[in-house]
């Protein structure tokens, strides 16, 4: 089988330094979140694929915490949104401020300009706030008073929303949902779980969370950079490429979908399933690998048709039908 060619030469040492890496941060992140490795491999999916994050869950499963987490982690700039009805884009974005001594505007940057950006509860902040991010996420930049400014490397945005509760919210239109590399479901923890997760918590101070200050940095800004660049490297073989293409292109005309994804599915599950490869330390990227983060792409870029939604199936067993039926090339 050909391999299509990788951006930058790697080396088995540099492979293994950056499987390393981050695997010391997703050993730092688990001792914070519990109960939720899948949840966290997906996170750091995004990290090294240069993606970003949409979370989904009912309250109290640890979405903030996790951003919060991963933050202690890292030591570059992190900045958080609360979103509510009433924030502006120019509280997104920044502004222009009049200077008094020198009688002219300068512009304020917000807090947009950071490498982790946590959008606390996105769809309580209309469509125009929610906008504001648009520009940020696609194009590294933001346009302040007809001036484009670059937003430093690493960025990326962790967004998280509650889909139970529809009072107060506004839904995430489809072209911002498609700027999100993966949608991430964040289910209960299993017994077991949430007993180890009950002891922790009561044994902190703060009796209600787990307390992330314990956390070591791992990792600065370079070397998520250095990751990115590494999994770019990795050997991707035609017909594992073929497949991620077959993946998103079928479910434009699959039973049971009125609405198909885009090329940024395909996209994304290349650049995916590369992250995926280096978290487990591979050399080249499996149809495992692109399996392995399938369901998170593209969840949100499909919809359901209403029959189906009548009769109690959701998402994710038809994209489940999907992957089973579609088949993978062999290794």
């Amino acid at each position: 089988m050909s391999e299509l060619p990788s951006a930058t030469p790697l080396t088995s040492a540099s492979l293994l330094q950056a499987s390393e890496l981050a695997n010391a941060l997703r050993v730092e992140l688990r001792k914070a979140v519990i109960g939720q490795d899948e949840v966290i491999d997906d996170v750091l999916t995004a990290l090294i694929a240069g993606g970003h994050v949409l979370l989904e869950g009912v309250p109290g499963l640890g979405k903030t915490l996790l951003v919060r987490a991963l933050a202690r982690c890292f030591g570059g700039d992190f900045a958080r949104i609360q979103f509510t009805p009433d924030l502006m884009p120019s509280d997104v974005t920044g502004h222009a401020v009049y200077d008094l001594h020198t009688e002219q505007f300068k512009l304020r940057k917000g807090p947009l300009f950071t490498h982790l950006l946590l959008a606390d509860e996105i769809n309580r902040a209309p469509a125009k706030t929610q906008a504001a991010l648009l520009e940020a996420m696609q194009e590294r930049q933001v346009t302040l008073e007809g001036e484009a400014l670059p937003i430093g490397q690493p960025f990326m945005v962790l967004a998280t929303q509650n889909p139970i509760e529809q009072e107060g919210t506004y839904p995430l239109p489809e072209a911002e949902l498609d700027r999100f590399m993966l949608n991430v479901r964040m289910d209960y923890p299993d017994a077991r779980q949430e007993l180890d997760m009950v002891r922790e918590v009561t044994r902190s101070s703060r009796a209600d969370m787990l307390d992330v200050q314990p956390l070591r940095t791992v990792l600065q800004a370079a070397d998520v950079l250095h990751l990115q660049q590494v999994a770019t490297a990795l050997p991707l073989d035609e017909q594992v490429l073929d497949y991620a293409v077959r993946l998103a292109r079928a479910t434009r005309s699959w039973p049971g979908l009125t609405l198909g994804a885009g090329p940024r599915a395909s996209i994304a599950l290349v650049s995916g399933a590369r992250a995926r490869a280096l978290l487990r330390g591979g050399e080249f990227v499996t149809p495992d690998d692109i399996k392995r983060c399938a369901m998170a792409v593209l969840r949100h870029r499909v919809r359901i048709a209403p029959e189906l939604d009548i009769d109690g199936l959701d998402v994710d067993q038809v994209l489940k039908q999907l992957l089973d039926q579609i088949p993978a090339p062999r290794q």
